[in-house]
């Protein structure tokens, strides 16, 4: 297991105002979270299927906002992740490519944990590759570079870029669990 099992919960604030509430679980087989955006219905889902090696092996998603949602699933294969989006009455195909490493950004912040889990189980300090990221909103993948790298001796502290001048800031514990997470437009999210 390369996150520590049982439940987790986050909040995100802006100042001191109440952003979103993420809440998972994470066992030996998978992950299942939920953010809700405080004050409405806005509501964002995603499980995803680990290997024994703690690597994504399937992702199922979805977005509920009033009376509006889609779902979409998605598997990951040696290169591929291919999956089927629903929205409303249709169905749309969506094929994305993967990186050496297979990473996926499910959209919460349990899976940036994820990519530092794994790096520091691959004992980088700094790595640079191909991620496939999910956006909340639309469930879309798509396929991008990303940094990621260590900025103290520990290894509890870690950079995300996830795009040029883009920069995200995790602290984690010596277990791996994400205690906080910190973006360049202000927002941070504390355990609680």
């Amino acid at each position: 297991m390369i996150l520590p099992a049982g439940a987790y919960r986050l909040e995100t604030r802006e100042r001191d105002r109440l952003i979103a509430v993420e809440t998972g679980t994470i066992s030996a087989t998978g992950v299942a979270a939920a953010r809700q955006v405080e004050g409405s219905d806005n509501r964002y889902e995603a499980a995803a299927e680990l290997d024994e090696s703690a690597q994504i092996t399937a992702l199922q998603l979805r977005y509920v906002r009033g009376p509006f949602a889609r779902s979409a699933r998605y598997e990951l294969g040696p290169e591929l992740m291919r999956g089927m989006l629903k929205v409303l009455a249709g169905y749309q195909a969506v094929e994305v490519k993967l990186g050496r490493f297979r990473e996926v950004d499910g959209g919460l912040l349990i899976f940036k944990a994820l990519l530092v889990a794994h790096a520091r189980g691959r004992g980088l300090r700094r790595w640079t590759g191909r991620v496939a990221i999910i956006d909340p909103a639309t469930l879309l993948a798509k396929s991008i570079k990303q940094t990621l790298y260590q900025t103290d001796e520990a290894g509890l502290e870690w950079v995300l870029e996830p795009a040029l001048g883009e920069r995200e800031v995790l602290r984690i514990d010596s277990q791996g669990r994400l205690l906080s997470h910190a973006t360049h437009q202000g927002l941070r999210t504390l355990a609680v």
